[in-house]
Parts: C-alpha cells; sequence; structure tokens
C-alpha cells in the first residue's frame, strides 16, 4: 500500500486528506510511509475527529495546515505541529482553486451505482477534485450512502485499499439545565414554516429536543438530532447539510437518503437567503457588547474553527423573516462570557448577530446602534447576577 502512496506524490506536492466521520483514517500508517519515502511532502487536513495522518510523526510531512480547528486538532494546533488557516467553509473551494490547490486528495469513497462516491460527507471535497486533484482512494463498504450519488471521474481515481469500517461515531454532547434552557428559549422563537440550521453541541441538540412545530433542515451537518425530530413527525422536506455526524443511528438513517451535497451548495449564502424564514442558531465561546463572536479561541488556547458559522448567520440575517441566532451560557467555567474586548480575532461580524439567547432570556439586536446592543446584553447578563 506504501508503494502504491508513494507512486503517486511527489516533493513539494500538497495532499489534502478528506475529513468529516469517513475520512481515510485505514491510510494512516501507509501514507506517513510514502510521504516520509518521497521527502517534502506537505498535508492539507479539514474537520477532523481523528487524525488522518500521523502528527507526532516530523519526518512524514514537511508541513501540516488545516483550515478547520476543533476536536482532534486542538493540540496540534496550540503546540505548533498544525498550521490553522482562518477561513469561512463556504471560501474553501475558492483556496483550493487557488493557493492550496492540492495535487492529491486522498479520500474514502464507497460504490455508488455509476462509480464511486462520497458517503457520510462531501464537504469541500469535490472542490478538491474539481481542481485538479488525483484523488487517492480508500474504498470503505460500511460508508453510508448519503450523499448527493454523482460519481467521481473514474480516470482521476485510483483506489489503493479496500476496507469495511463504519464512519466515527460521534457521541452525542451531554446536556445540563442551562443547554435544556437555552434550548427550549430558541424553539419558541423558531417561527411557523422556519428552515433551520444548527452547529454541533449540547445546545443545538437541546434545541432540536424542544422543538414543537414542523420545520425545515438546511444546515452544515445532520446529526441524530435531526432523525430523532423526523421521528416525530416534524421535519419538512428533504434535510440538507455537506456532513453527516453522529452515531450509528443516524449513519444508519441516512444511508439512501440523499441528503447531502457538496459545500457549494449548502454554504451558498444567496441560496439559504432566498429561504424567507431561515433560522441559523450556532453558539459562542465569548460575545463582546456590541455582538461581535468569538467561536475559536478561549483562555489563548485553540478550541473551534470558523466553520460556517459566519456563512449562515450571513445568510440568515439576510432572510426575509429569518434570524441570525448566537445561542450561549452566560458564564464559562469562573467567568462571564460577555466581554468588553474578545480574547481572539473576531469570527461573526455584529452585523450579522440578531438574536443572542443564554439560559435568562434573549436580547433583540434588530436595528439598534452600539450603545443600545450594549445595554441590551448588560440587561440580558445582568439577570443572571
Amino acid at each position: 500500500m506504501t508503494d502504491d502512496l508513494a507512486r503517486h506524490l511527489r516533493p513539494g506536492c500538497l495532499v489534502a486528506v478528506a475529513d468529516g466521520a469517513g475520512a481515510p483514517v485505514g491510510l494512516r500508517a501507509a501514507l506517513g510511509d510514502a510521504a516520509r519515502e518521497v521527502g517534502g511532502v506537505r498535508a492539507l487536513l479539514g474537520w477532523v475527529f481523528e487524525p488522518p495522518i500521523a502528527l507526532d510523526d516530523h519526518e512524514a510531512f514537511t508541513d501540516v495546515a488545516t483550515i478547520m480547528s476543533g476536536y482532534a486538532l486542538r493540540a496540534p494546533i496550540r503546540d505548533g505541529r498544525v498550521r490553522y488557516v482562518p477561513a469561512r467553509l463556504g471560501t474553501v473551494p475558492a483556496l483550493l482553486a487557488g493557493p492550496l490547490r492540492p495535487d492529491v486528495l486522498v479520500a474514502g469513497l464507497r460504490p455508488g451505482r455509476d462509480g464511486l462516491v462520497f458517503g457520510s460527507e462531501i464537504g469541500w471535497m469535490r472542490a478538491a477534485v474539481d481542481a485538479g486533484a488525483l484523488v487517492l482512494a480508500e474504498v470503505n463498504h460500511g460508508l453510508p450512502d448519503a450523499t448527493d450519488g454523482v460519481p467521481l471521474p473514474a480516470d482521476r481515481v485510483v483506489v489503493v485499499a479496500e476496507t469495511d469500517r463504519p464512519p466515527h461515531v460521534l457521541a452525542p454532547a451531554r446536556s445540563d439545565d442551562v443547554a435544556r434552557a437555552i434550548g427550549g428559549r430558541v424553539a419558541a422563537l423558531l417561527p411557523d414554516g422556519a428552515v433551520l440550521q444548527y452547529g454541533p453541541g449540547a445546545i443545538a441538540d437541546a434545541i432540536l429536543r424542544a422543538v414543537d412545530r414542523p420545520i425545515g433542515v438546511d444546515s452544515g451537518l445532520i446529526s441524530d438530532a435531526v432523525a430523532q425530530l423526523e421521528a416525530r413527525g416534524l421535519v419538512t422536506g428533504r434535510p440538507r447539510a455537506t456532513y453527516l455526524a453522529g452515531t450509528e443511528a443516524v449513519y444508519a438513517w441516512g444511508d439512501g437518503r440523499r441528503v447531502l451535497d457538496r459545500v457549494e451548495v449548502t454554504h451558498d449564502i444567496s441560496r439559504l437567503a432566498a429561504h424567507d424564514r431561515l433560522v441559523a442558531v450556532n453558539t459562542a465561546l465569548e460575545i463582546d457588547r456590541v455582538g461581535q463572536v468569538n467561536v475559536e479561541m478561549a483562555g489563548g488556547q485553540p478550541v473551534g474553527g470558523i466553520g460556517g458559522h459566519p456563512d449562515f448567520a450571513l445568510a440568515a440575517s439576510r432572510s426575509p423573516r429569518g434570524l441570525s441566532v448566537i445561542a450561549m451560557a452566560s458564564r464559562h467555567r469562573s467567568g462571564p462570557t460577555l466581554v468588553d474586548r474578545l480574547s481572539a480575532p473576531v469570527t461573526t461580524a455584529r452585523s450579522d448577530v440578531d438574536v443572542v439567547v443564554t439560559e435568562h432570556g434573549a436580547a433583540d439586536l434588530r436595528g439598534l446602534d452600539d450603545a443600545e446592543r450594549a445595554r441590551a446584553l448588560d440587561a440580558l447578563w445582568a439577570r443572571g447576577s
């Protein structure tokens, strides 16, 4: 297998490694060996649940970058083994067509009706193929058939391994009274006919559990909570996302459903804003007194990546009867999450934040100037003091 991989690498080439629950982690050792044999190979990673390359092997790759922090990459970014490139997910295809154009994409694929297809995610990987990357495929019969079913060009795919490994299991986040309180408050904001976008985590799960009317789902992620909501008869139309991630139950639910599209579709701001009632619900690590949001760092340490947060927030703020909602606990550990100055760069601009919800209530910031926004947020946080 190492020889099969090394044959398609060259010094200085950029190897993108597909991300998500279906990442080709079975190739980790062989890919590292091949990169070390060739020398001078660079790597590009995405939304990683478990490292698809050996990050402790300093001789394998001369440079490792990622367009998404979080999960398995927090420590490697902190100690300098991985460079974090700040990019909203909707702009990644443009990066792949330009300064981050990969020579090779290493990906997990599954057999489809007309050829090899992506399974539990599409994300930015289709853009890598469009940019000219040769696909070195781990054919994985354990992946669900959840994508658009469009086969990859056969002349651009080289199969280097075959396996039958289920996608990575992402256990549901533990809920608590704060998450449930926030979930109930956000669910009450949803208008009839709402189309919901949500991010991963306990607050999002609590929101979906609290929903009591039919909604559509147009998001970056589909988790177990959507499958459970559909089981309650509260999902209208076809849910849409670019990643499927959760337990075995959601992978079984998504199999054969065609719920996943490429990121150019799922994160298209104009398409999303055309929903009359798009409600984007995202969380934050901290928010300042005019409504600017940080989701990337806490205490000077990397926690998450930009992802689709600003894409969906902007789209929802443009939706005629939609809302861009920041749902967050009023405190984290020993301190308040409302701060005078963010401790990291701004992830999402204040102009794209409509309503802020905590366990104590909500602050509607629409139409307010900065002084009024500060008073509204101060009043909301004061309810918990």
